[in-house]
């Protein structure tokens, strides 16, 4: 794709075509990234209503403005600890197939516009399970960046 540059309008700032952005979330200091055309809404701390003989990483679900939203712990999905600070997690609502997510996380960061040609495959020392559900990497200042593809990241076993 060509390096051109055009006016993004909400923030009337200028972008070049290559570059994507992303939302940035946090889940043990680790970084992760969700593409922000993914991404629907961001939500503080919900309350979320437990699904009898869900898989372990479906934390429940929670009412978005009427509509019934699947909530995904992220922690357990990774098979990370759970949260023992007592502080409150966040939800990046996406929409996979037509069908809203929420992903619990500890936090929410910045939107980042990243160019294209700085996506790294992910490295062999990366765990697999994050492997499996990352579509690549970002060598940022001093910090990882693991660029989750949610429609992988909400395919499970149950």
């Amino acid at each position: 794709m060509a390096n051109d540059l055009v006016v993004d309008n909400a923030s009337r700032e200028m972008v070049a075509l290559d570059t994507q952005q992303y939302v940035t979330v946090f889940i043990r200091n680790q970084m992760f990234g969700i593409p922000v055309l993914q991404v629907h809404d961001i939500l503080a701390n919900q309350k979320i209503t437990r699904i009898p003989l869900a898989p372990q990483e479906v934390a429940g679900s929670l009412n978005l403005r009427g509509r019934i939203v699947t909530a995904i712990d992220v922690r357990r999905r990774l098979r990370l600890p759970p949260r023992d600070d007592g502080k409150n997690s966040m939800s990046v609502v996406v929409e996979v197939d037509g069908e809203p997510y929420s992903l619990i996380v500890d936090s929410v960061g910045e939107v980042l516009s990243l160019s294209d040609a700085k996506l790294e495959k992910n490295p062999s020392t990366l765990d697999p399970l994050w492997r499996e559900v990352s579509a690549g990497i970002f060598r940022l200042d001093n910090r990882l960046m693991v660029v989750l593809d949610t429609t992988r990241l909400l395919t499970f076993d149950s």
